[in-house]
């Protein structure tokens, strides 16, 4: 059963810094391009950031550009967001999610699996 699992998340102050774990028992990490979304109360769940599966090419939501690092580690099945320079509305509950990169669609990724979320509030 595939199953994707975050954890990092947690309270920090505007300007401070987290960094997301997703770990990921898929039947091939490798095959799979990553990503995080979020979703803030009262909104609709959107793109954060997606790394292909090369481990090289990532792609950011312009919100977070400059701010957040994705990055994966195939030898541990497991992907990063570094998030710097927080602010308040980047409070939100972020989703792992692992699926297959789609090229000039919505969002570069294509979800198959989803992760069940960690809660990021960033307090003013």
């Amino acid at each position: 059963q595939p199953q994707l699992v975050e954890s990092g998340g947690g309270l920090v102050q505007a300007g401070g810094s987290l960094r997301l774990s997703c770990a990921a028992s898929l039947r091939s990490f490798s095959s799979y391009a990553m990503g995080w979304f979020r979703q803030a109360p009262g909104k609709e769940r959107e793109f954060v950031s997606a790394i292909r599966r090369n481990g090289i090419t990532t792609f950011y939501a312009d919100s977070v550009e400059g701010r957040f690092t994705i990055s994966r580690d195939t030898a541990k099945s497991t992907v990063f967001l570094q998030m710097n320079s927080l602010k308040p509305e980047d409070t939100a509950v972020y989703y792992c999610a692992a699926g297959v990169y789609q090229y000039g669609s919505r969002w570069p990724l294509r979800t198959d699996y989803w992760g069940q979320g960690t809660q990021v509030t960033v307090s003013s």
